[in-house]
């Protein structure tokens, strides 16, 4: 199922963009305002509700997910059995990393979708080769 899609979106990438006071926010805030095709993951978008609910809370969680649903052109891929199957062997592929089952999906999802470029703060998702945006401009 791949979308073409030019970059994977991790959850950092997402924050960044979302909260002003991240350190990354002028980077995120120039690269979102022209957006080639994006990628991300159901379960980017669960760690990224999660974050700002336990970081602020219920309102700016709610914000977060209505900023996700109107975001384009980004597609959300699902996180089903297979997607954590795939996830859970790259988890024990690269069992010396402190990987969450979220990095390793999206590690999954890049090579998957065939991504040329990962918008990411987090640098266990350049293990697989995919460039991280922070380290191109």
């Amino acid at each position: 199922m791949a979308t073409s899609a030019e970059a994977y979106v991790d959850t950092t990438a997402l924050i960044a963009f979302a909260d002003r006071s991240d350190t990354w926010h002028p980077l995120f805030r120039r690269l979102f305002s022209d957006p080639p095709l994006l990628v991300t993951t159901a379960l980017v978008v669960a760690e990224g509700h999660g974050w700002f609910l336990k970081r602020y809370d219920r309102i700016k969680a709610l914000q977060f997910l209505a900023m996700v649903e109107t975001m384009r052109p980004l597609t959300v891929l699902p996180a089903g059995p297979r997607e954590i199957e795939a996830a859970s062997g790259l988890l024990r592929r690269f069992r010396d990393q402190d990987l969450t089952l979220v990095d390793a999906s999206g590690l999954h999802s890049m090579d998957a979708e065939s991504v040329r470029c990962c918008w990411s703060t987090d640098f266990h998702l350049g293990l697989t080769g995919v460039p991280l945006v922070i380290h191109e401009r």
